[in-house]
C-alpha cells in the first residue's frame, strides 16, 4: 500500500515517520516546507501539490489541525485521487466534516473513514497510539496494517463520524476533569494539605484521574495548560456542545464542569 500523508506537526510528523520506517513507499506535503526537512534522509517523496500526493497513495493520511484545514486540502486530494483509494481524517475534528467529505469522495470512488487518535508523539514513540475509527469495515481493516506501525488499540466504534464523536466525548471529559482536578488540588492547599503530597495520595486511589496528573502536583498547572492547549480543548467542547444541541440532547454534568475549566483556562467557550 502507498501511502500519502499530510499533517506533520509534534504528532503527525512521528506518525509519518514510522509509516516510513516499516517500508511502506510514502509521499509527503506540507504547507510549510520546514516541516519536511526531518525527512530528508528517509526514503519518502516530496509531492509538490496535495493532487499529486494523492495521485501517488492508495491511503491519504490526514493529520491537520481543524475542521478548516482538512476543507482547505480536501478539493486538491480529490482533484488527484485514484478510484478505490482510502482518505483517512486522523485530524479532531465535527463528524460532518468527515461526512461532507465522504459525499465528495464518494462520486469518485473514493472512500473517506475517521480516525482521530489520542496520546501523542510518545506514545507514537513506543507504537502505542490510540485510534479510534469510524467507517466502512472493510475499508478500515484495509487501512489497520498502516495504522498498526503506530498505534495500539485500533478501536472501531462503528459508522463514518462516531470515531470524531468518540474522540469529542473523551476530551469533554478530559477538560472538565482538569478543571475539578485543579480546584480540588486548590481547595487541598487552602485547607493545609500540600498539593504535590495531596497528588501523590489520591494518584494512589480513587479519585485518580489522567488529568490530576497532568497538572503536574500543582494546581497551577492549569495555567500552563491553558496556554499550550486551552484553544484545542475549546474547539472540541464547542463541537461536542453542537453534535449535544443539534440532537436536542441536555450536556448535563459533564458539559458545564467542562464550560467551568475552559473558564478557568480563559478560553470560555
Amino acid at each position: 500500500m502507498h501511502v500519502g500523508f499530510i499533517g506533520l506537526g509534534s504528532q503527525g510528523g512521528p506518525m509519518a515517520r514510522r509509516i516510513v520506517e516499516a517500508g511502506y513507499p510514502t509521499t509527503l506535503w506540507a504547507r510549510r516546507p520546514a516541516s519536511l526537512v526531518p525527512f530528508a534522509d528517509t526514503a519518502a517523496k516530496m509531492a509538490g501539490s496535495p493532487a499529486e500526493l494523492a495521485a501517488a497513495s492508495d491511503l491519504i493520511c490526514l493529520c491537520v489541525v481543524g475542521d478548516a484545514d482538512v476543507e482547505e486540502v480536501a478539493d486538491g486530494l480529490l482533484a488527484g485521487a485514484k478510484a478505490g483509494s482510502v482518505i483517512a481524517v486522523h485530524s479532531t475534528v465535527h463528524p460532518k466534516t468527515c461526512q461532507e467529505l465522504a459525499k465528495k469522495a464518494a462520486a469518485q470512488d473514493v472512500s473517506v473513514i475517521d480516525a482521530p487518535v489520542s496520546g501523542g508523539a510518545p506514545a507514537v514513540a513506543e507504537g502505542r497510539l490510540l485510534v479510534m475509527v469510524g467507517g466502512d469495515p472493510d475499508v478500515v481493516e484495509r487501512c489497520r496494517p498502516v495504522f498498526q506501525t503506530y498505534a495500539d488499540p485500533i478501536v472501531h466504534l462503528g459508522d463514518l463520524g462516531s470515531g470524531q464523536t468518540t474522540k469529542l466525548l473523551n476530551n469533554l471529559l478530559f477538560t472538565a476533569n482538569l478543571g475539578t482536578a485543579a480546584t480540588a488540588l486548590s481547595l487541598g492547599k487552602a485547607l493545609g494539605v500540600l498539593p504535590d503530597r495531596l497528588t501523590e495520595v489520591i494518584s494512589r486511589g480513587s479519585g485518580n484521574s489522567f488529568a490530576l496528573n497532568a497538572l503536574g502536583g500543582d494546581a497551577g498547572g492549569l495555567d500552563r495548560l491553558a496556554e499550550l492547549a486551552g484553544a484545542l480543548l475549546q474547539k472540541d467542547v464547542r463541537l461536542i456542545a453542537d453534535l449535544a444541541d443539534t440532537a436536542g440532547i441536555d450536556g448535563g454534568a459533564v458539559l458545564d464542569a467542562a464550560d467551568a475549566t475552559l473558564a478557568l483556562m480563559a478560553h470560555p467557550r
